[in-house]
């Protein structure tokens, strides 16, 4: 916790709300960036401090948290809670264009620097911090505030919540950690929360080589909790190593559950404070809100999908909170918060976390209900009620597609395509991966990881969302698969945790040295027990065994092996090589298992002797562009036409011709 060192204000906010903010005046600068001045904005100032707030346990807004009934209450009847805040605002407020865009940071990590092109941080100081200024220059003031219970290290933005007791008595029940190190070094496994007991007879570890593979369990013998607080396991005899890619899992009884979800009341109450509250109440941009957007990556899109099926986004005050979301990488999926003994850092992919409650219906924003369970909801549900629903952009990459059924958000349960709602769009960046990978690096994987980054289209998406929500400008159309147009469903394997896509159907390449197993992951409906819809576990981990599925699909690609549908930015409209959402494990790390987040980058032969040499079925360089001029020629003709689609912005078409002018390309 940051040192409190500035009391702003201790006057009450409403019954329930930010009480008082308090800055740390060695970590804020009335003039940061080294003095940088941003166009007619000029220089911007940086507050870092701590938010104090409470929560009315009984306001309805707020009773649908897991376990807030069993949180300690203060003498006037609240439950209190304390959290980390940035705000990075024009120095004057005036010049600003009052409007908050708000960091849904990733793991008490910031992401809103990667609009700027800059190096992430958490505390932005240095000219270099601001990279090109683009947010600064806009006028936009960046806010953050911690709201993961589970966030750790350096600077992380935290939160500070209590933990669920019956009448002073501890809470314990069902914990699952599931756990693969892909190194050789590691030998210690910390838990995400204490064991009840030293008894291990009442845990079980197992593990496993690959997926598919049948569990085999560690003996008693074979492992220990790490210390007496029982927070960590180890194998035994001491000092050995988990195997290299193995998978482990550890089922156990766990006590004093965090509750969670009062992140997501804490971040209402927040952004809310600082669209209503007083200069008198010690609010640092009071009168100054006009609109509030949020930006997220990943993790904290998730937890948007949450904030809004819970009704988080209509605050105390009956007031929206935020008015335009622009959500990366979220998918259809939860954030697992609302739940007794969350884990809110896991996450599914291809091989890791399929057995957690983060892929349960609804998946979409629309009503709809589910034909597996019988149950009808929709995230916009509670939201469309009040009229407090938020203009949105989903956007995501292939990678959503592969490993995170992302097709069930614009589908019904059996993979049939819905009309879009009124206040969102979709948009699918074909053939992009999850993260942003190295041309050069392999890492885990059997090719290249892809190195394609989505912050040109997150730029222009902003300020599409922005005039959105500001003028009523039209976005976008939606650009993504549909079941009736460049799209191929994926095929159950009964008792996996994976399925398949068909190659052919796909219209993958054969590619020399390249490997195509269609690996895809699979949704089902889960039975984590009678209580879970309360986010109360009991069946836990579920079994996939005998559970029916949901349908979904992928885009079908094209003869290079990139995608038809979505956003198809210069790397795949003026394409230098074959890239995906998806890619395979290497030697070592569980060969041809999925390769998570990362995707590959292939790259086309250079001349057409090459091709036919190594029986490479896609056009070489030479053969789509002749010369180093015609690949320039195609980068402008693409960048122009993504432009006048309002998916890239002026400042990025320059960007991408000036880069293309300089490359390699056939020089």
């Amino acid at each position: 916790m940051i040192a409190v060192t500035s009391d702003i204000s201790q006057t009450a906010v409403s019954r329930s709300g930010i009480r008082k903010i308090v800055i740390d005046s060695e970590r804020s600068e009335s003039v940061t960036f080294e003095g940088t001045s941003f166009g007619p904005v000029g220089q911007y100032e940086k507050i870092r401090g701590v938010a104090y707030g409470e929560l009315d346990p009984s306001d309805p807004l707020n009773t649908v948290i897991t376990d807030i009934e069993y949180a300690d209450l203060n003498p006037q009847g609240m439950i209190d809670y304390s959290m980390d805040i940035f705000i990075l605002k024009p120095k004057d407020l005036s010049k600003g264009n009052h409007r908050v865009l708000f960091d849904f940071n990733n793991r008490g990590q910031m992401r809103v620097g990667k609009l700027n092109d800059a190096v992430l941080t958490n505390d932005p100081t240095t000219s270099d911090d601001a990279g090109t200024g683009f947010i600064m220059n806009l006028g936009y003031t960046v806010v953050s505030n911690g709201w993961d219970a589970g966030a750790s290290g350096f600077h992380s933005m935290k939160i500070n919540v209590p933990t669920a007791t019956i009448s002073g008595d501890q809470i314990s029940g069902p914990s699952y950690e599931y756990i693969v190190f892909d190194n050789s070094t590691s030998s210690t496994y910390a838990l995400a929360y204490q064991a009840d007991n030293s008894n291990k007879s009442e845990a079980t570890l197992t593990v496993r080589s690959r997926l598919d593979d049948d569990p085999i369990k560690v003996p008693d013998n074979g492992w220990d909790y790490a210390s007496s607080e029982r927070t960590a396991i180890r194998l035994l005899p001491e000092g050995t190593q988990f195997k290299q890619s193995y998978i482990y899992e550890f089922t156990y009884t766990a006590i004093d559950p965090l509750i969670s979800g009062i992140g997501l009341a804490a971040t209402r109450d927040f952004v809310s404070f600082l669209r209503h509250g007083t200069s008198q109440e010690g609010n640092p941009l009071a009168g100054d809100v006009e609109y509030t957007f949020s930006y997220s990556i990943s993790q904290p899109s998730r937890m948007l999908n949450d904030f809004q099926r819970l009704g988080f986004n209509e605050d105390v005050g009956g007031q929206k909170v935020f008015d335009g979301i622009l959500s990366h990488t979220g998918g259809g999926s939860g954030d697992q918060i609302n739940y007794r003994f969350a884990q809110t850092g896991r996450t599914e992919r291809n091989r890791q976390n399929h057995l957690y409650p983060e892929g349960v219906f609804p998946f979409a924003h629309q009503v709809i209900t589910d034909h597996l369970s019988g149950k009808t909801a929709g995230r916009g549900q509670r939201c469309d009620a009040t009229n407090t629903c938020p203009k949105r952009f989903e956007v995501n990459t292939s990678n959503e597609y592969w490993v995170k059924a992302c097709s069930l958000l614009h589908t019904d349960t059996q993979g049939y395509d819905l009309t879009d709602p009124e206040n969102v769009r979709f948009y699918l960046l074909s053939g992009l991966a999850h993260g942003v990978g190295e041309v050069n690096d392999k890492g885990d994987g059997q090719q290249y990881t892809n190195p394609v980054a989505p912050y040109a289209a997150h730029r222009a998406l902003l300020v599409a969302l922005d005039e959105w929500v500001t003028d009523g400008t039209s976005p976008p159309d939606s650009q993504v698969p549909r079941r009736t147009e460049n799209s191929v469903l994926a095929v159950l394997v009964p008792g996996s945790q994976t399925g398949v896509v068909p190659q052919h159907e796909l219209g993958w390449p054969s590619i020399p040295g390249v490997t195509y197993t269609g690996l895809i992951t699979t949704r089902y409906l889960l039975d984590f027990g009678n209580e879970s819809g309360d986010g109360l576990l009991s069946n836990y981990p579920p079994s996939v065994v005998d559970r029916p599925a949901y349908t979904i699909f992928v885009s079908k690609v094209d003869q290079d092996g990139n995608e038809l549908a979505g956003v198809r930015l210069p790397e795949v409209s003026a394409p230098v090589a074959t890239i995906t959402g998806w890619g395979l494990r290497r030697e070592g790390f569980s060969e041809n298992e999925g390769l998570e987040a990362d995707g590959q980058y292939i790259p086309f032969p250079s001349t057409k002797a090459e091709r036919l040499n190594s029986g490479d079925p896609r056009l070489s360089l030479e053969e789509r562009y002749g010369d180093h001029q015609g690949y320039v020629s195609a980068v402008v003709r693409e960048t122009k036409n993504l432009e006048q689609q309002r998916f890239l912005l002026p400042l990025d078409v320059k960007k991408y011709i000036d880069e293309a002018k300089i490359s390699d390309i056939l020089t």
